[in-house]
C-alpha cells in the first residue's frame, strides 16, 4: 500500500487537474440538449470524420460506462442507469451474450432478464446513448466469451474465424439479434449511436478475413451507425478493419497508447473503449483493488487529451449461475462468482468513493450541476439460516436423471441431451465398473476438476495439477465414479477451441483405458431442481454429513425483502440455489466469501435455500448485510 504523503500529492494533483479541465471545457461541452428523448431531426448520427466526434453536427464527447443487463436483475436496471447519469456519463455500453440468447441452437430467448430491447429503451428514457457490443465474441470474463458451447460439438470447429460451421451459426444468430436492435439505432429514433465489430480481435487474429465478415454481417442486416473496434495497444493493428473507428483499452495511462491510434488511422477522434476501473478476481487469488485516486487521476489525464472514454466497468454485477469465465495462460484460473470488479458501483449497486470523485470531475467538465444521485437501497441481515434437510447425490440419481450409456467417455458438449445440444454447464458424473485397484491416470483428460469415488467412498481429486490417484484394492466388482465439474470455460486468449469439458479422452486404470460408462448430466437447470424438491429421500441431516449432497432450509423474510449476502463459513465448495435461482459458486479457497442475493429473488415469508456441497458441509448459512470479497491486493 502506498504511503499517506503520496496519496496527498495525488489528491492535490487531481484537484489542480480538475480546475484546469473545468476552465478549458466549461463552455464547450454543455450537452443538455444532446440526450435521446430530446434530440429530433436525426440524419447525421455520430460522426468521426476528423479529430473530434460530432453528434448531429455538434461537437460531442463520449463519457461512457459499461453495465451488462445479463449480470444485473432487471428490476435494478433503472437504478443503475440513473446512477450512471448522475455521475455525469452520457453513454451506456453493453455486451450481448450469444450463449444466453441462443442456449440451444435455433431457440432464441429475449425475455425477462434477457429483454435487450427493454434495456436499450430504458437507457433512452433515462437519457443515455448506447454503444452496442454484440460480438459474437464478447470476452467479458464470461463463459467461453459469450459463445454457446454447442458450437464445440463440431470436432473441427474454429471459433472466431470464417470457418463455415461458425459463420453459418453467427448468421442465424445475427438474423434474430439485428432484427431487434436495428429499429433502436439513432437514425431510427433510438439510443444506439455506435456498434462495435467483434471484440479485441487483435489479440486473437487467427483469420485476416474474419473482421471483414463480421463488419459485413452487421451492415447487411441494417446497421447504419458508426462502427468501432476495440483492442489493447498490442492488438490495435491486427484488430483494425477498414470502415470502423479503432479504439484502445487500458488502465494505466501511457501517452503512447493514444498516440499509437494515429498509426492505424489519422485525424480521427480518440477513444478509450475500455478504461479498466478495477479488475476481476480468480479463485485462489486475492480481491483486486485499484486505488480510487489513481483511477480518477488517470481518467482526468485521458480527458485532458481531448479523448472520449468508457469506464469498464461502471457497474459489474454478478456472474450468476455457472457463467463465470476463466483464463489459461500456462495455468487454468476460473473467475469467481462476483463481478464486483472494484468498479464505480459495487456488485450490489452501492456507491463507492470512485463514484463521487468521478462525479466531481465530470461536473467540472460538463459545466452545470448534475442531478442528485438516488438514495442507496437498504441491505438486510436475516441472521442464521439452518439447513436441516439432506439428501445424498447417490440417493437421488435414480429418480431425477436418466443416464447415457456409452462404451467410451463423452465430453459434456457431445452428450445426447438437451434436444441434441449437449450439456453446457455444471457437473457430469461418469460411472463404470472395476474389479480391482491400482493407479488411476487422467492423461490430462479431465476438464476441469473431478472428484473420484469407489462406490460412495471418496478417494481424491483429479485436475490440472493432479493426474494420478491410487485406487485401493477390494473384493469383487465395484463402481468407480468421477464427478467432473466444468469450472468455467476460458473467455480470452488462444485456447477457445480447446474448451470442451467433462472427460475429453480416455482415463486409465493400470494403463488400461476405462470403458462402458453410465454418464449423468447434472446441469442443475430449473427442471432438475424442481424434480429434486419432490424426491422422497430427503431426511434430517445426520451428525456427520459429507458431499456430494444437497442441503435444504428456509430463509425467513418478515417484511419487504432487501438485498442480502450469504456467508458459507464451514462449507467447502459448491453452488447455492434460492427459490430455484442459481446464485453461483462458492469455494473456501476464496477470495470471495459471500454470495450476493438480490431482494428481487426473495419473497415475504419463507424462501427455500438448497446448497449443493461437493465435500465438507457446514450446518448453517449466515445472511449478512455487507459483502466480503476477500483479502485485498492493491494493483500497481
Amino acid at each position: 500500500m502506498w504511503g499517506c504523503g503520496g496519496r496527498r500529492r495525488r489528491r492535490l494533483g487531481a484537484l489542480l487537474l480538475l480546475l484546469l479541465l473545468g476552465g478549458l471545457l466549461l463552455r464547450r461541452f454543455n450537452w443538455s440538449s444532446l440526450i435521446p428523448l430530446q434530440l429530433w431531426g436525426r440524419t447525421l448520427g455520430l460522426q468521426a470524420e476528423d479529430s473530434e466526434f460530432r453528434l448531429e453536427g455538434m461537437p460531442f464527447r463520449i463519457f461512457g460506462g459499461s453495465m451488462h443487463y445479463f449480470r444485473v436483475p432487471k428490476e435494478y436496471w433503472r437504478d443503475r442507469m440513473v446512477k450512471m447519469k448522475t455521475c455525469g456519463l452520457n453513454t451506456l455500453t453493453t455486451y450481448v451474450p450469444w450463449n444466453l440468447h441462443e442456449a440451444a441452437t435455433g431457440k432464441f430467448d429475449f425475455s425477462g432478464n434477457l429483454d435487450l430491447e427493454a434495456f436499450l429503451t430504458l437507457a433512452a428514457e433515462v437519457g443515455l446513448w448506447v454503444i452496442l457490443r454484440p460480438g459474437p465474441y464478447i470476452c467479458s470474463e464470461w463463459e467461453l466469451g459469450g459463445l454457446p458451447s454447442w458450437l464445440l460439438q463440431d470436432p473441427d470447429m474454429q471459433l472466431r474465424t470464417t470457418y463455415k460451421g461458425f459463420t453459418e451459426a453467427v448468421d442465424t444468430y445475427f438474423d434474430h439479434l439485428m432484427a431487434r436492435v436495428v429499429p433502436l439505432q439513432y437514425k431510427k429514433g433510438g439510443p444506439i449511436i455506435a456498434v462495435q465489430v467483434e471484440n479485441e480481435y487483435g489479440s486473437y487474429a487467427k483469420d485476416p478475413h474474419y473482421l471483414t465478415y463480421v463488419k459485413m454481417a452487421l451492415l447487411d442486416r441494417g446497421i447504419v451507425e458508426l462502427l468501432m473496434t476495440s483492442d489493447n495497444k498490442d492488438g490495435l493493428s491486427s484488430g483494425y478493419v477498414e470502415g470502423a473507428l479503432a479504439t484502445v483499452n487500458f488502465q494505466k495511462v501511457d501517452s503512447s497508447f493514444l498516440a499509437y491510434l494515429d498509426t492505424v488511422q489519422q485525424n480521427k477522434p480518440k477513444m478509450v473503449m475500455e478504461y479498466w476501473t478495477g479488475w476481476f478476481d480468480s479463485w485462489g487469488g486475492p480481491h483486486n483493488i485499484f486505488d480510487a485516486d489513481d483511477m480518477v487521476n488517470s481518467v482526468a489525464e485521458v480527458l485532458q487529451t481531448g479523448a472520449s472514454i468508457n469506464l469498464y466497468m461502471f457497474h459489474g454485477g454478478t456472474n450468476f449461475g455457472f457463467m463465470n469465465g476463466a483464463l489459461d495462460f500456462d495455468e487454468y484460473k476460473p473467475d469467481v462468482t462476483s463481478y464486483d470488479y472494484d468498479a464505480v458501483l459495487t456488485e450490489a449497486g452501492d456507491y463507492t468513493s470512485k463514484f463521487f470523485k468521478l462525479r466531481q470531475l465530470f461536473t467540472k467538465i460538463i459545466g452545470q450541476p448534475l442531478p442528485l444521485p438516488p438514495m442507496i437501497t437498504g441491505k438486510a441481515s436475516y441472521g442464521t439460516v439452518l439447513l436441516p434437510q439432506y439428501v445424498s447425490l447417490w440417493e437421488v440419481l435414480p429418480f431425477i436423471v436418466e443416464p447415457v450409456k456409452s462404451e467410451f467417455p463423452l465430453n459434456m458438449e457431445n452428450l445426447p441431451v438437451n434436444d441434441g445440444n449437449g450439456q453446457a454447464y455444471g457437473y457430469t458424473l461418469y460411472e463404470t465398473v472395476i474389479s480391482g485397484g491400482g493407479q488411476l491416470h487422467s492423461r490430462d483428460n479431465v476438464r476441469d476438476r473431478a472428484q473420484v469415488f469407489v462406490n460412495t467412498v471418496f478417494v481424491g481429486f483429479l485436475d490440472y495439477n493432479t493426474a494420478e490417484l491410487s485406487i485401493p484394492e477390494g473384493r469383487g466388482f465395484r463402481q468407480l465414479r468421477l464427478l467432473v465439474e466444468n469450472c468455467g470455460r476460458v473467455n480470452y486468449g488462444l485456447m477457445l477451441n480447446e474448451q470442451r469439458k467433462g472427460l475429453i479422452g480416455d482415463v486409465f486404470l493400470n494403463k488400461t483405458p476405462l470403458r462402458n460408462f453410465k454418464i449423468y448430466s447434472l446441469e442443475m437447470k430449473p427442471g432438475f431442481m424442481e424434480s429434486l424438491r419432490g424426491v422422497a429421500a430427503w431426511s434430517t441431516i445426520p451428525d456427520y454429513a459429507v458431499g456430494p449432497a444437497f442441503f435444504r432450509g428456509n430463509l425467513h423474510v418478515q417484511y419487504l425483502p432487501q438485498d442480502t449476502f450469504l456467508k458459507l463459513e464451514g462449507w467447502e465448495k459448491g453452488v447455492v440455489f434460492v427459490n430455484g435461482e442459481n446464485l453461483g459458486r462458492y469455494w473456501k479457497i476464496g477470495p470471495q466469501e459471500t454470495l450476493y442475493l438480490p431482494a428481487t429473488w426473495l419473497q415475504p415469508g419463507n424462501n427455500e435455500i438448497i446448497v449443493f456441497e461437493e465435500r465438507t458441509a457446514g450446518r448453517i448459512i449466515q445472511s449478512v448485510d455487507m459483502p466480503y470479497l476477500g483479502r485485498t491486493h492493491y494493483m500497481d
